[in-house]
């Protein structure tokens, strides 16, 4: 068996395991298997030193693709390399596959002279790490690198593994942050820490305190993105936006390598940026800026560069007040007596808001004096969706909310939408509708795409951005208040006329 095959069995494997699985148990361990391609994708980025021995932590191990392709690339570049593999599985009906793989990887190693020890620890990996495990002897740490495919799913902030953690010192409101977070706490200085996880860790505030834990001890080297959300996992049948990451910890920022395919078994193309075009310094939010090809980085630097932020224009953004589930008595299925109007996402259309629209949202929301705090005076406000539909190719859709789209003095805002306002009442028509174009515009949309990789937009996000300054965005309302713009290549032409050529002639 060569070193090949040896990786070619383990994908076998893999398939074998995952039908094995049981689906309520693979939910509550959020297990998904890593396959062949993408295993051998992750295993590249692991920096190889040229001799001694090489400490590897697979924690999630499951079926064992991640070590078999580690040391498949060993057995075939660095054979002279002693190798110890720790695997954590949590799941015991796992246990013959992993045993299997790693055993067929002792044996290849032993017939290609490479020095190769593996253990299976059959335990929870944050029980173990946070002392809570007590009939599991403790890793024997640090190691040279932890690689991973941890597992995903929430973690309510009432659940030990948030507590434990939390005495830490970091917040993590997912399975896989938890894993990252105790990887990172296991590895040597200069250590490596290579995973695959989905994107959202990147930006917003669900994953603030843990980012900014997370980079004050490791520095990020090189970021993999998959530009299709359903290749990498497909046999899981999960939808998600993925990303391959390396860093190492303790080290200085320098450079990070960015690349890029369509799934796990493309052709990837690359480029090496600065760090700081990745990770800007002094971000308080520490957003993680994935710009995958010189255009984007070059829209990023445009918008990098405008002159205001939300607070120079006076303006705040925040969600809409109305969470239905928890005013439903109050909630009407149209207008009537006492009641104001409440705008759902779905009354957005084509940049400015239809109401009352049929269809299963309520329309309307009684004055009573448990409402009464969710109201807004009823003038002119921007309002971007909080959650893009799967039919909308655009993350960022913004509207404006015009007062005379109905007889009313106050208006609600349901909370699926982000809500742009003065010291909480309107602004000037000519500024909604200017800062409505540039939010709808293709520029912004790149833009945000390079930082965000799910379909949400935070109110955190959108007070990041930076903008166009005032007497720009009422020129630009002007404009679209007098030919009412809608189609995505009028606003796009509006934009580069009056924001970007201002903004590069005012540059140079």
């Amino acid at each position: 068996m060569k070193a090949l095959d040896l990786l070619e069995r383990a994908e076998t494997r893999r398939q074998e395991a995952v039908g094995d699985l049981d689906a309520s148990k693979q939910s509550e361990f959020g297990q998904f298997f890593t396959p062949e391609q993408a295993a051998s994708l992750i295993a590249g980025l692991v920096q190889l030193p040229r001799g001694g021995t090489f400490r590897v932590l697979d924690p999630g191990a499951g079926s064992g693709i991640l070590s078999a392709a580690l040391v498949s690339r060993v057995l075939m570049e660095r054979p002279e390399l002693a190798l110890e593999i720790v695997a954590v599985e949590i799941d015991e009906r796992l246990g013959s596959h992993l045993a299997a793989t790693l055993d067929e990887c002792e044996e290849e190693a032993s017939l290609a002279g490479c020095q190769l020890t593996t253990r299976i620890v059959q335990a929870d990996l944050l029980a173990m790490a946070t002392g809570l495990a007590l009939e599991v002897p403790p890793l024997a740490e640090p190691f040279d690198v932890v690689i991973m495919n941890p597992p995903y799913g929430k973690l309510a902030a009432s659940s030990w593994q948030r507590r434990s953690l939390s005495m830490l010192g970091v917040q993590c409101p997912n399975l896989y942050a938890a894993f990252l977070a105790i990887g990172t706490t296991m590895l040597r200085p200069g250590g490596q820490l290579v995973a695959i996880t989905p994107r959202s860790f990147a930006n917003g505030p669900y994953f603030g305190q843990f980012r900014r834990w997370l980079l004050d001890r490791v520095a990020l080297s090189h970021i993999h993105v998959f530009a299709s959300r359903s290749t990498v996992f497909s046999d899981a049948g999960v939808l998600q936006e993925n990303v391959v990451f390396a860093a190492t910890r303790g080290a200085t920022p320098s450079e990070v390598t960015l690349s890029t395919s369509n799934g796990h078994r493309d052709t990837r193309s690359e480029r090496v940026v600065q760090y700081c075009d990745v990770v800007e310094p002094g971000d308080p939010l520490g957003f993680i800026r994935i710009a995958t090809n010189d255009v984007d980085t070059s829209i990023a630097k445009v918008l990098g560069d405008l002159p205001c932020s939300l607070a120079d224009l006076d303006l705040s953004v925040s969600t809409g007040r109305v969470v239905d589930f928890r005013v439903r008595a109050h909630l009407l299925e149209g207008p009537q007596n006492n009641s104001v109007p409440l705008i759902y996402p779905a009354n957005l259309v084509a940049g400015s808001v239809s109401w009352p629209r049929l269809g299963k949202k309520p329309q309307a929301i009684a004055r009573a004096k448990e409402t009464e705090q969710l109201f807004l005076p009823n003038e002119h406000y921007v309002i971007v969706k909080r959650f893009s539909s799967k039919e909308e190719r655009r993350r960022v859709v913004a509207a404006v909310h015009e007062p005379l789209t109905f007889d009313a003095t106050e208006v609600a805002f349901e909370n699926h939408l982000n809500v742009f306002h003065m010291r909480n009442r309107g602004m000037a028509p000519g500024l909604a509708w200017g800062l409505t174009c540039w939010l709808n515009s293709a520029l912004v949309d790149r833009f945000f795409r390079t930082f965000s990789g799910h379909t949400q937009v935070n109110a955190t996000d959108l007070r990041s951005l930076r903008y166009p300054s005032l007497s720009l965005l009422l020129r630009l309302g002007s404009e679209v208040e007098s030919a009412r713009v809608v189609d995505q290549d009028d606003i796009d032409d509006l934009v580069d006329r009056v924001i970007l050529s201002t903004t590069t002639t005012q540059s140079a």
